[in-house]
């Protein structure tokens, strides 16, 4: 397989055990969250060394190793993004598997499995014409200050939404325009989302206009811009205005 091939390959099947996972009857609350994570964690991270030996890995659910900062290639994985909305069987998460190369989001893949869908950089969608009042995804249950005045700034409709990799697959999927996020994230809640939109003609980077930078020393990656690119000049420009 190819690393784009992979990557698809291996979020699709993620999926799909996550699925199985919560219809299995066996667990419920926090339980099903912990066990669909360290399940899919453990296929991941197994698939990975068993196929890309050579390759760096980061993953949310593993201990970091340092050894992966001496690696050109590194892949980053969240196995379950949005663990609360995969326990309630909402559609809003996702599986995200990344390859970073010299820290820039090239390949990765993100399955939505509730929606039987993965959106991936080998094979972009069209995506679908903007709808004329702008819309903004923002976490369902406690939306980022600097986004809600964003969206008053610019007439954008504030759209609740679960997981990240939902959130920005809202984007290239033509459910939204904006996915600002200012609330902290760490760099497998973004790598996979952000390679994939790239590789659809979208907008990614840091709220200040900064490329996004992975596999770093430091993990936490506290804000992202996903959107199309004819709002992202705006968006910078109000978000700058604010910390003004």
């Amino acid at each position: 397989m190819t690393d784009a091939e992979l990557a698809a390959h291996l979020a699709h099947v993620a999926g799909k055990i996550l699925i199985e996972v919560r219809e299995s009857g066996m667990f419920e609350g926090k339980s099903l969250g912990k066990a669909g994570d360290e399940t899919a964690n453990q296929f991941l991270c197994h698939a990975l060394r068993q196929q890309r030996p050579e390759d760096g890995l980061l993953s949310e659910e593993e201990k970091d190793n340092a050894a992966r900062l001496d690696k050109k290639r590194v892949w980053i994985v969240d196995p379950v993004d949005g663990t609360r909305e995969y326990g309630e069987a909402r559609t809003d998460w996702a599986v995200h598997v990344a390859l970073c190369i010299d820290g820039r989001p090239e390949i990765g893949a993100v399955a939505l499995p509730g929606l039987d869908c993965v959106l991936r950089t080998d094979a972009p969608i069209d995506v679908p014409a903007a709808a004329e009042k702008p819309r903004m995804v923002v976490s369902r249950t406690r939306p980022a200050a600097e986004a809600v005045k964003v969206s008053e700034a610019i007439g954008a409709e504030l759209v609740g939404m679960g997981s990240a990799g939902a959130k920005a697959m809202a984007v290239v999927r033509g459910e939204a325009e904006i996915y600002l996020h200012t609330g902290g994230q760490y760099e497998w809640d973004s790598a996979a989302p952000a390679a994939v939109a790239l590789a659809h003609g979208l907008h990614a980077s840091r709220i200040d206009g900064s490329p996004l930078t992975y596999n770093q020393a430091d993990t936490y990656m506290p804000d992202l811009l996903i959107c199309r690119p004819e709002w992202a000049e705006r968006v910078l420009s109000e978000v700058a205005a604010l910390a003004s």
